[in-house]
Formats: structure tokens, C-alpha cells, sequence
């Protein structure tokens, strides 16, 4: 299953960055729907990853490629979907940096990779919906350039993602508790935090709220 998985893993990744690339040319996409097409699309290789890796050695593989990768693209622009031109922005590296962290402690020391879908998929629909709602529809400005528009967008995508997830472990009252507390947590962390970083600090802190309150709580 691990070998499947990698090959899997690279397909899967590589149709996306396509699709991108063919919708931006025909205009269908912008600049920066392209690249949220890519950011959400990508986030669920970790759906893939729980069901094809049983081996953490094998799992890290693909994240560790793509930081390589897509440091590569932001240097040369090799990729023009998944990039933002002139920004200097390093945020499509932070996230399968994020992808390798949570690999490494949800595969190879909890053995709980919920903990890092929790994170993952909050920072792809979460993060991915509420940048392209707000560039295109966010008319009352916060900080960092974010909007009123794009916060609730991004609550309301973690809510149903996280609460989605939990459903299938837990009880309706708990998954629905956790999942407005991780819905609250997640969209301040993305609202506090420049943009770029939230590839590091959504993931990595939701996973780990979720975290401590399994260990605490549940």
C-alpha cells in the first residue's frame, strides 16, 4: 500500500497543479484562483495519505519532494499558477513544510493522523476558501490586508470541515462542540498571522488545539 500510495500521491498532486495551470490559461481562473485551486486541491492528499500510508518513512516522501519543489518554482517561477508574482511570498514552501511536520508527529508518534487532517484540511478549505472570497467579494478590511468577508468565510469552512471529520469518531454534541471551538481558534490564528505564514501557523496550531483537547478533554 505504501508504494501505492507514493504513486498515487505524485498523480494526484500533478493533476491538480494541470488543472490550474490549463483553467488559469483559459481564463477561467485568475491569478489567485489558480493558486487557491492548487492550495485546496492539494490538502487532500491528506485523505489519501490516512488510507495508503501504514509507514511514516514512506509518508514523508511526498512532502519533503514538494518543499523541494515548490522552492524550486518560487525561485525560478517555474510553476506560474502556484505562484504570486513579484510578492516574495514564500507561503506555497511553508505549506508542505507543514505537511512534513504533521506527517512526522501524527504518523510516526501519535499514530493519529486525524490530528494532522484536522490541521491540514482547516488550512486548505479554511485558509484556501476565505483568500478567495475575500480578494474577490472582501469589502470590509481587518488587518494584513484581510476582510470581514474572508474571516467568516473562513469560520464557516473550518466549522463544516473539522465538524465533518469529527463526526465519524465522536458523537453529534462532541463533534460539534470541538468543531465550533477549532472553527474560533483556527480563523483568529489566520486573522493574527501575516499572509504566507498561515501555511505554517494554521495548520500546525489547529492540529495541535484539536491535540490538546483530545488529551484533555475527550
Amino acid at each position: 500500500m505504501n508504494i501505492l500510495g507514493l504513486v498515487l500521491s505524485y498523480v494526484l498532486v500533478f493533476i491538480i497543479i494541470g488543472l490550474s495551470t490549463v483553467l488559469q490559461k483559459k481564463g477561467i481562473l485568475g491569478d489567485e484562483g489558480a493558486r487557491k485551486f492548487i492550495h485546496i486541491g492539494v490538502s487532500n492528499w491528506w485523505l489519501l495519505a490516512m488510507f495508503t500510508f501504514d509507514d511514516v518513512w514512506f509518508a514523508i516522501i511526498p512532502p519533503i519532494t514538494f518543499i523541494i519543489l515548490n522552492y524550486y518554482s518560487y525561485k525560478t517561477n517555474l510553476i506560474k499558477s502556484m505562484e504570486r508574482s513579484g510578492n516574495g511570498n514564500l507561503g506555497t514552501v511553508y505549506f508542505p513544510i507543514s505537511l512534513l511536520i504533521l506527517v512526522i508527529l501524527t504518523f510516526g508518534v501519535t499514530f493519529n493522523p486525524l490530528i494532522g487532517a484536522i490541521g491540514i484540511l482547516t488550512l486548505g478549505y479554511g485558509d484556501g476558501l476565505a483568500a478567495a472570497i475575500g480578494s474577490k467579494w472582501g469589502k470590509r478590511k481587518l488587518i494584513y490586508g484581510k476582510s470581514v468577508e474572508g474571516s467568516l468565510t473562513m469560520f464557516l469552512a473550518t466549522f463544516i470541515v473539522t465538524f465533518t471529520l469529527l463526526a465519524f469518531n465522536f458523537s453529534l454534541p462532541i463533534a460539534l462542540s470541538v468543531a465550533l471551538v477549532l472553527a474560533i481558534f483556527a480563523t483568529l490564528i489566520e486573522l493574527y498571522t501575516p499572509k504566507g505564514l498561515d501555511n505554517l501557523t494554521v495548520p500546525l496550531l489547529t492540529s495541535l488545539i484539536y491535540y490538546l483537547i483530545l488529551i484533555t478533554i475527550l
